[in-house]
């Protein structure tokens, strides 16, 4: 074998993802209102964008579509989008391309951007939100008023461990060494901010937060301090032995019960942290004349726009190599974005209208009727890739006359039908489920029972799913369930 150098020729194919590529695929994944950041950071890169906000005449993005109904429901085939133009390809010549505007330029009227409202001043949702001051601010300034200098060192060391829910997450001994002070007078500065408000904000533990709310009551008796004492009884329904340990009757332990239920467990959630950001639907699903209109929300999709007279100044000005350059680079990156922008709108459109034409029965009669669906059926509907409709269907919010939907939510699991029919998705049996809990009565229904029931109803379930779909729900097995009506009770 000889070692000497030498060249040689090999051919071989890869798969590049160009820059522009990378920013399409990331676009996809991207909602309407994390679009605007995106926009927001091109236009400072790039002299030749600019941006308008979402038009208020009325007028709306061109990704939309309308599929046919009839007095009768419309069939899944019947629904086709109306005016769906093919998609132009990511990989054109762009400084070919004439200068576009942007989706917008073509807008026109829609009704599904207006609202009627009911007469009468509208409620100020504002009024509803929490404190903006912070559990923090409001123990310091307590504190302010309540030590001396000395004292108040202490004190601050203790509010800063003290975490969202009021509770005193840190351990009274570390903060006294850390502190170089005894521990008893760590303890009563303690002791002092137990008192402040709101009541029942510095306790250790859940037990210390109820028996600070009942002596702020004047309810600390030995009744219910044994019974907070003896809170893992409560928690099981444990009440006969409950009230032996209490020695009290039925009747001061079902009223020890409501005491204790009025109280607050978390005293520190009434103040600061922000408020989680509403969602915005990225689209809109309507009932119309004939069939369903689907359209992307215009308020929250800015409008991207190529500056073309300040291109043509920049042009037509004395320029070298590398200024020419320059240019070339930020209009082709320019139309790139806006392309792209307007090829996501269509891609969207045309997953939703597929969305809409398989889950048809659950827009017209609930979640009931929600069929199983996954990504590679809308892919092969649509002649797209999986992939592609994962990206589209992230972030993505879909709202229609029953709610706020993410995308993602139609596409279900198949639980087979009992009777050999068509499969059900899981979505519907849970609701199912949840629908029969909701009704059971005062004969609390086991898994077992439920699993006979929805067998009934052509489910055909085991009793494993059954579990595993009421714990997701959050609904307890009937043994806990039974236990909860007796306390309420």
């Amino acid at each position: 074998m000889s070692l000497a150098p030498r060249l040689d020729l090999r051919q071989s194919q890869s798969l590049v993802m160009t820059p522009q590529l990378q920013q399409a695929i990331k676009l996809l994944t991207l909602s309407n209102l994390e679009i605007e950041g995106v926009i927001a950071e091109e236009i400072e890169r790039n002299p030749l964008l600019d941006s308008t906000a979402a038009p208020d005449d009325g007028s709306t993005v061109p990704a939309a579509a309308e599929a046919p109904t009839r007095d009768e429901p419309a069939g899944a085939d019947e629904l086709v989008m109306a005016g769906e133009a093919a998609g132009e390809a990511l990989d054109v010549d762009i400084a070919a391309e004439r200068f576009d505007d942007g989706p917008g330029d073509h807008a026109g009227p829609s009704s599904a951007n207006t609202v009627s409202l009911s007469s009468g001043e509208a409620p100020d949702l504002d009024a509803f939100a929490g404190s903006d001051e912070s559990l923090a601010d409001v123990l310091l300034t307590q504190a302010g008023a309540a030590f001396g200098d000395s004292d108040l060192f202490i004190a601050r060391a203790l509010i800063d461990q003290i975490d969202e829910a009021g509770y005193l997450r840190a351990d009274l001994l570390d903060i006294a060494q850390r502190l170089g002070v005894a521990l008893a007078r760590v303890e009563a500065v303690l002791a002092a901010i137990q008192r402040f408000e709101p009541t029942g904000v510095g306790a250790r533990s859940l037990a210390e937060c109820l028996a600070i709310q009942a002596r702020e009551a004047d309810r600390y008796d030995p009744c219910i301090a044994a019974l907070i004492d003896h809170l893992d009884l409560l928690a099981r329904g444990d009440l006969t032995r409950l009230k032996r340990i209490c020695r009290c009757d039925d009747e001061d332990m079902a009223d020890m019960i409501r005491e204790l239920r009025g109280y607050d467990p978390k005293p520190g959630c009434r103040y600061g942290g922000e408020a989680p950001p509403p969602v915005i639907p990225d689209l809109t699903v309507v009932r119309a004349r004939n069939g369903w209109a689907i359209e992307l929300n215009a308020a929250t999709l800015p409008r991207v726009l190529v500056n073309k007279s300040y291109y043509s100044e920049l042009s037509s000005g004395p320029q070298d190599k590398a200024g020419k350059a320059w240019l070339a680079e930020k209009l082709a990156s320019a139309n790139w974005l806006v392309k792209a922008l307007d090829q996501r709108q269509r891609t969207i459109i045309r997953v939703a209208t597929e969305i809409v034409r398989q889950q048809e029965a659950f827009f017209l009669h609930g979640v009931a009727h929600l069929r199983p669906l996954t990504l590679r059926q809308v892919a092969d509907a649509i002649e797209m890739h999986e992939s592609t409709v994962s990206r589209v269907t992230s972030n993505k919010y879909l709202s229609c006359a029953r709610g706020l939907f993410e995308l993602k939510y139609f596409f279900t699991s198949a639980i087979q039908a009992a009777d050999g029919g068509d499969a059900v998705s899981a979505e519907a049996v849970k609701s199912a489920i949840r629908a029969l809990i909701a009704g059971e009565g005062a004969a609390i229904l086991s898994d077992d029972t439920l699993v006979e029931m929805l067998n009934a109803k052509g489910f055909g379930i085991a009793r494993r799913t059954v579990a595993k779909y009421r714990e997701a729900m959050g609904i307890g097995s009937s043994v806990q369930r039974r236990r909860a009506r007796a306390l309420a009770g």
